[in-house]
């Protein structure tokens, strides 16, 4: 070991900061150092005398200490040796020779340079009784240490009894007792050997009480941890160690505050007396047990439900009206049946009665329907999609059982509003699945039962919840894929397609605005004439909503704010002629430019989800096999309707002027075309038998006529469905009359007087009313038919023989 009276210590040293330890007199140590600075600081040591001053740092997650955050007292050290390592680190090995102070920082760059004053420590001439029992009752409580586990080098010990000056004995026995960094510091900061001495003592004596309340804890927690919980051994003395401090415990605290928020949720009765026996049995349960965590879940998905918390209604039916009027256009009886159903809920005080269910296609408004409701209101507003649903516990809930268990989506959304009434609305309840894991379906009968819903029992909760005063509001696009029994529970509200002029209004009114908004452009920048609306609904878009066309006008929008962006500031208005240029080529051709003026070809009018479509049949009769081919992706009924018309057809032969022998080797082909597009429904039947009639009398039909009804065998004509949707497509076509079952005169009161103004409707009985309007006229040019061509040829051969 070097003495320190042998070594010349400059004023100006390298400062070497370290972290999580310190450094004493007549201790050596081996550092390893990785920072620029430390590194720095070695270097410039190695290069002169091998002196350095090492201090502690305030902070140890400070990488680049500044000089106010480390200490001013260190311990002025030799360096022995120095080994630089592959990863770029360095390992020192340093001598403690003198305390120093640190007067002043005289480089900070690229390493410290102090100006120092070494300390002189008080000389001991004589070891006293005191001193003499100070350093015994240190030695003896460092051998009971070791024995309690504490990790010392088993040679410090035999050092220390070789050690006469109670300075180095108490530096020497500090620096091996693993002292917390600040305590350590402490100490090294006394420069009287005796008050060393006696800080020493007591630190020394308080770490002998901390391990032996530590073993009293590490007993107390074994006792209590089973098997499955000795991963939480580190957490049972925290709190061993909380409890002896007499800290509050966790568990209490937890359930004063859960018995707090149970009062506070005013839930009923029963419910609140389960509630707190459940908080009983938290109590009870060990903290870290699985059930414990799951347990706590629960009750707090408990109290934070909406027990009693309602918002106030505020229904004003004019003001209701207004808000109706103002978020939508048209729909006039839809508005004045929800109208009629708040009224009902004004005057009785509360609601029981049918769910409304909003069935239309897909644009028309029906989710922002019941957004408006909620907002004229003032109740809170939740949707949630049912599309593609086949887990029944998305709607009742998991059963706590299960790991990950959640309540149902009814309950998380009653949550997320934090009402007990809001406007709930399940979209999409037509396309609900089904599989092994249950029928959500059938779960939503009791959810949309205003008998029922009033205990609604959700699987997690397991206990009643009162949704009788939740305002359910369905959607879908079509019903006849709703199971009859969930239908029965619905008041079903129909929503159907807008025509051209509701179009034209509501894209003037709400869908302009709203883009030129979104898009940051001002009414002075950009104006949409109708004319060219006109041409963008009926050119671009063909639905019976307004999403597509909002689409449009927001392409346009962003093509507008492009130019402006670029700096052309000039006024923009969309014409019919330079419409083009924004949206590009026509998407839509006018449907009417299918040819329709040979035989064989007929036009009908389909219902689909977006509302209604033309359906041009072509049929066509050669020479060949006794059977009726049929294309076009038909479905089932489809099919049948087309045998149907064909044995009609066989029966009034005679009364058609077709020949019966024309049927022995005749084979009819019936095809619709967009092939790819599956097609099915009754309504087809007339307009197959127009034009396999067509085709057999080679008389063409007028091409401004569309057709829809439903063919029987005797030859009577059915009523069908969406008959406003059919109308819209064939005004928006372009054609002037339309052939209808008579049993549907009844539905022309829902279509607009300007559309039967401009449509003229033909109603018929049966399909001999069909064959007078399209077939009494004279021909023009017709072929001989198939059937009556290989009847001549027969006859020519017969003569020649």
């Amino acid at each position: 070991m070097i003495e320190v009276e042998t070594v010349k210590i400059p004023k100006v040293l390298p400062l070497l900061p370290v972290r999580d330890m310190v450094m004493y007199p007549s201790v050596t140590l081996p550092l390893f150092l990785g920072r620029e600075m430390s590194i720095n600081a070695v270097e410039k040591s190695l290069s002169t005398d091998r002196l350095i001053l090492v201090a502690a740092q305030k902070d140890l997650t400070d990488e680049d200490p500044l000089p106010a955050r480390i200490h001013s007292l260190g311990v002025v050290s030799q360096i022995m040796r120095m080994l630089r390592l592959p990863d770029g680190r360095i390992k020192i090995l340093v001598q403690g020779l003198k305390r120093a102070q640190i007067a002043k920082y005289v480089q900070e760059r690229p390493t410290y340079l102090v100006e120092l004053t070494t300390i002189e420590e008080p000389i001991i001439t004589e070891i006293t009784l005191e001193i003499e029992a100070l350093m015994r009752y240190i030695k003896e409580e460092m051998e009971k240490v070791v024995s309690m586990g504490r990790m010392i080098p088993p040679d410090v010990l035999l050092v220390l009894d070789t050690i006469d000056e109670p300075g180095k004995f108490a530096d020497v026995a500090c620096a091996n007792l693993g002292l917390p960094v600040g305590k350590a510091q402490e100490i090294l900061e006394i420069i009287d050997p005796i008050e060393r001495l006696k800080k020493l003592s007591e630190i020394i004596g308080k770490e002998i009480q901390l391990l032996n309340m530590q073993a009293k804890i590490l007993s107390t927690a074994k006792e209590e941890m089973t098997k499955s919980q000795r991963d939480y051994f580190l957490r049972e003395q925290m709190k061993a160690i909380r409890c002896e401090l007499g800290e509050i415990d966790e568990r209490e605290d937890e359930a004063k505050d859960l018995r707090k928020r149970v009062k506070k949720s005013k839930m009923p009765k029963e419910i609140e007396k389960e509630v707190k026996k459940q908080v009983e049995r938290l109590e009870m349960m060990h903290p870290d047990a699985i059930e414990s965590n799951m347990l706590r879940t629960y009750i707090e998905w408990l109290v934070e439900l909406p027990w009693d918390r309602s918002t106030k209604d505020n229904i004003h039916i004019a003001k209701v009206k207004k808000v109706l009027d103002e978020d939508h256009y048209g729909l006039d009886k839809v508005k004045e049946r929800i109208l009629e159903f708040l009224s009902v809920i004004k005057l009785k005080g509360v609601m029981k009665g049918p769910i409304l269910c909003f069935v239309g296609p897909p644009g028309v408004g029906k989710t922002s329907l019941g957004r408006s409701i909620a907002r004229a209101m003032g109740r809170s507003f939740l949707r949630i999609s049912l599309g593609g649903m086949k887990d029944e516990a998305e709607i009742r809930g998991h059963r706590r059982t299960y790991v990950g268990a959640m309540p149902g989506r009814i309950i998380q959304g009653l949550k997320q509003a934090g009402t007990n009434n809001p406007v709930f609305m399940l979209d999409e309840i037509d396309k609900i699945g089904m599989d092994f894991r249950g029928d959500p379906a059938s779960a939503l009968l009791e959810v949309l039962d205003p008998e029922q819903n009033c205990a609604f029992s959700d699987h997690y909760l397991n206990l009643p919840f009162d949704l009788s005063k939740v305002m359910f509001i369905t959607t879908a696009n079509r019903i006849d894929t709703v199971p009859p029994a969930l239908e029965d529970r619905m008041e079903v509200i129909s929503l159907p397609g807008y025509t051209e002029r509701e179009k034209l209004i509501i894209a003037k009114r709400y869908l302009v605005p709203k883009q030129m908004k979104e898009n940051g452009l001002k009414r002075s920048l950009l104006r949409f004439g109708d004319k060219a609306l006109e041409k963008l609904i009926r050119d671009y878009t063909r639905e019976a909503g307004v999403r597509n066309l909002e689409r449009e006008i927001a392409s346009v929008s962003r093509k507008v704010a492009k130019r402006l962006a670029e700096g052309k500031k000039n006024k923009v208005m969309i014409t019919p002629q330079n419409l083009h240029s924004f949206l590009g080529p026509l998407k839509f051709m006018p449907e009417t430019a299918i040819a329709t003026d040979i035989p064989g070809v007929a036009c009908g009018l389909a219902w689909t989800e977006t509302g209604g479509e033309l359906l041009f049949v072509e049929a066509s009769c050669r020479k060949g096999r006794r059977e009726l081919t049929l294309t076009g992706s038909m479905g089932d009924v489809m099919k049948e309707s087309a045998q149907a018309a064909l044995t009609y057809i066989k029966a009034k032969a005679k009364q058609l002027n077709i020949p019966q022998e024309s049927f022995d080797e005749l084979e009819m082909h019936i095809h619709v075309p967009q092939g790819a597009i599956p097609k099915d429904g009754p309504s087809a039947g007339v307009t197959m038998a127009v034009a396999m009639i067509s085709a057999l009398t080679q008389k063409v039909i007028a091409s401004k006529i569309a057709m829809t009804g439903e063919i029987t065998l005797t030859g009577r004509v059915l009523p069908i469905g969406g008959l406003k949707e059919k109308t819209l497509a064939a005004l928006r076509a372009g054609l002037k009359k339309v052939i209808i079952p008579e049993e549907n005169l009844k539905d022309l009161e829902d279509i607009p007087d300007y559309v039967k103004r401009k449509v003229t409707f033909l109603p018929v009985k049966d399909m001999d009313d069909v064959i007078k309007l399209l077939f009494s006229a004279p021909s023009p040019k017709r072929r001989p038919l198939p059937g009556k061509r290989i009847h001549r040829e027969r006859s020519l051969l017969l003569r020649q023989r």
